[in-house]
């Protein structure tokens, strides 16, 4: 049995991202200050990415039913291995902006570091223009403290993405 390592990883970075939008989509919690238009965008981008990612991926349901598949096993090893370096690094700050964070683990990936550019069921998240979105929430960001924050979570996304290209799931 041979498995892409590439798709693997590509469906267990989208499945990561697709829960850690779920887990606040709803929410009307806010940490930061910010007009309504950028809240506004970033929800939109929010709902849009997540609508990709359903299309992308299997019901959380199936992953657990099937997690003794050699390739559903991957994934979530791959999975688990994201939110364990994700865990380990947020551990040393309180506060974190996850919709930054789940765009910049994308925009590493995809765009970085050009995976799966060449694949048809991850057509959208290859030629998504991830440059707008940090124009918008970094390059026009006026609350200094909610850009550093932005910043925090690029470099973070970096260092997983680097960490979870690298690995290998055998």
């Amino acid at each position: 049995m041979i498995l892409n390592l590439s798709k693997i990883k590509t469906e267990a970075l989208l499945l990561f991202c697709k829960d850690l939008i779920s887990s606040y989509k709803d929410k009307d919690e806010k940490l930061f200050d910010l007009n309504e238009d950028i809240d506004t965008y970033i929800n939109e981008i929010s709902n849009d990415m997540y609508k990709q990612m359903q299309n992308c991926t299997f019901p959380n349901e199936h992953y657990m039913n099937n997690r003794n598949h050699y390739r559903i096993k991957a994934v979530l090893e791959a999975y688990n291995f994201i939110n364990k370096e994700l865990t380990k690094e947020l551990e040393k700050n309180k506060i974190f902006n996850p919709a930054m964070l789940y765009f910049s683990l994308l925009a590493v990936w995809f765009k970085e570091l050009d995976k799966e550019r060449r694949s048809k069921e991850y057509i959208y998240f290859t030629i998504y223009p991830y440059a707008n979105v940090y124009d918008k929430l970094l390059v026009n960001m006026k609350n200094q403290e909610f850009k550093s924050l932005n910043i925090a979570m690029i470099e973070l996304a970096e260092k997983v993405v680097y960490k979870l290209d690298k690995v290998s799931f055998r």
